[in-house]
């Protein structure tokens, strides 16, 4: 009895997690009827942005304390952000490292959003001259370093606003076997470009937060355990305060519903798609940074399979759903938590989807979704 309620408390933290970034999957498609298979990536992006931002606390934390007069800044950086050792971070400071990392996904995310998705739903200006820009920028790097890289970058801009200009005059609507395919590139490109930008060697995320093991009875607990779930279970309500009591969030529930009705009641789409990006990439983040704490081990490819499963939970919710993506992420922690502790370690990552297949053999909408009838 004691081992399961260990396991018990080791799926709901995990599955806390798998929620978070399974969140994202299913807001995306409630609102654009599109799988974001890029959103793992997204996912690894935030344990980067955290690892990085953590690393530049601890940079300040330290170059104030070393100093023989601290400034007046110096003295708010060690009293804000440092622990109780220079290698630690506050909990104020923590929480910076975790909201700075859920802003820069959240513009990543627009950015997805608007130079990949939205040209292949009818076009966008500038799409051209962006991509244009960042593989001239790549090419100038190699070239001639970081002044090749700008001057790579105002080139590609350049000629991409020309094409734009005297050549492109309307982009076709993408089919959505279309769109799947940019998704899947944005993905591969988010991958080989965390492996070019971060190295392809792992990294091990700071202690921003020291372990502290806490012992119930048998049971047995750390202190980052417990703010993982914690943190989860917060922006998983505020997520849904979002949602059901904002007027943002009844223009995306409208646009979930029908989106051209929406539009012929006067919501901007585009813009409501984009926020829905940028709330799905931070919540990704938010996960990225949350399973660090307890998987210090970070790569640039650690979202794939993460992502899948997550992926896998929004399904057996019933993608388009919120609580059941929550559901669904909770139910993979705990079953993939739970084949691990009783000794088939094995067939941990095999298991959520064969729990996906037995689901969709008897509720193909998944279990909280409900059939949709087209009309053709």
């Amino acid at each position: 009895m004691t081992n399961f309620l260990q396991q018990l408390i080791n799926g709901v933290v995990l599955g806390s997690n798998y929620a978070l970034i399974a969140l994202g999957y299913t807001m995306v498609y409630g609102v654009l009827r599109l799988i974001n298979f890029a959103h793992g990536d997204v996912y690894m992006l935030g344990a980067f942005m955290g690892y990085y931002i953590a690393r530049f606390f601890q940079d300040l934390v330290r170059k104030a304390g070393e100093a023989a007069a601290p400034s007046a800044i110096g003295y708010f950086v060690i009293h804000f952000l440092q622990g109780k050792t220079a290698e630690e971070l506050s909990v104020p400071g923590a929480l910076l490292v975790m909201i700075s990392s859920m802003l820069i996904c959240g513009f990543i995310g627009i950015i997805i959003e608007r130079f990949a998705y939205r040209p292949g739903r009818g076009g966008a200006k500038y799409t051209l001259a962006f991509w244009l820009a960042l593989l001239c920028m790549v090419i100038g790097h190699y070239m001639g370093q970081m002044q090749g890289a700008w001057i790579g970058a105002l080139s590609g801009v350049i000629a991409g606003l020309l094409i734009e200009k005297f050549w492109i005059k309307k982009t076709r609507m993408a089919s959505r076997l279309g769109l799947l395919i940019i998704a899947i590139g944005v993905s591969l490109l988010l991958e080989n470009g965390g492996q070019l930008v971060f190295g392809a060697d792992p990294k091990f995320f700071p202690q921003i937060i020291p372990s502290k093991q806490l012992n119930v009875g048998a049971l047995s607990l750390n202190n980052q355990q417990i703010i993982v779930l914690v943190v989860a279970v917060v922006l998983m309500l505020l997520l849904n305060v979002i949602v059901h009591y904002t007027k943002v969030g009844k223009a995306m529930r409208a646009a979930s519903f029908n989106i051209d009705a929406a539009k012929l009641m006067g919501i901007n789409t585009d813009r409501i798609i984009a926020i829905t990006f940028a709330i799905g990439s931070a919540l990704a983040a938010a996960g990225g940074m949350l399973v660090s704490l307890n998987y210090p081990k970070i790569d640039p490819l650690m979202g794939i399979l993460t992502g899948l499963k997550a992926f896998v939970a929004a399904v057996l919710g019933g993608i388009g759903n919120i609580t059941g993506a929550m559901l669904g992420g909770l139910i993979i922690g705990l079953a993939e938590v739970m084949v691990v502790g009783y000794g088939q370690s094995t067939y941990r990552d095999a298991i959520a989807f064969s729990i996906l297949i037995v689901i969709l053999l008897l509720r193909p909408a998944g279990l909280m979704g409900k059939g949709l009838v087209e009309k053709v």
